[in-house]
């Protein structure tokens, strides 16, 4: 069960939070943003969107034993430099407090063209809106089959 159904309560805000969802969708690799879109949902024990991301990167074709190692993705050699400079900043902004020190942003810069990195905040930032909808929310993923 959900509580408040945002959609439904308060729709022009949600249709423009769904309209920057699309821009991102047209804008940001899908598996990457798929990843990142994971981690944040990680950190901020969003079920909701784990599951969602999950399923997403499986549909991307992305091997189920990347996607497991997304939670301990420091430790996995499974991730490209630039994916891993996406995950480094999508904890930085998740975890906003300490904000993003100058040296990730330079090597995110680096990595990244100016527009991709723009997009790539972006999609961190967006994610971390919809989890912040869906946990106090209460969705939950479609109940497993059998």
């Amino acid at each position: 069960m959900t509580r408040t159904p945002i959609a439904q309560t308060s729709p022009a805000g949600y249709r423009r939070a769904a309209a920057l969802s699309a821009y991102i969708d047209d804008n940001v690799d899908p598996a990457l943003k798929d990843l990142i879109s994971l981690r944040a949902s990680q950190l901020n024990g969003c079920n909701y969107c784990v599951d969602l991301h999950t399923s997403d990167l499986q549909t991307h074709g992305v091997p189920l034993r990347k996607i497991f190692a997304v939670a301990a993705w420091h430790h996995s050699e499974f991730f490209s430099s630039r994916e891993r400079i996406a995950l480094e900043l999508t904890e930085a902004i998740t975890r906003i407090a300490g904000g993003v020190d100058d040296d990730l942003w330079a090597r995110a810069s680096d990595a990244f063209a100016e527009k991709e990195l723009s997009d790539l905040v972006l999609a961190i930032g967006m994610i971390n809106l919809w989890n912040r909808i869906a946990v106090p929310t209460l969705m939950q993923p479609e109940p497993l089959e059998g």
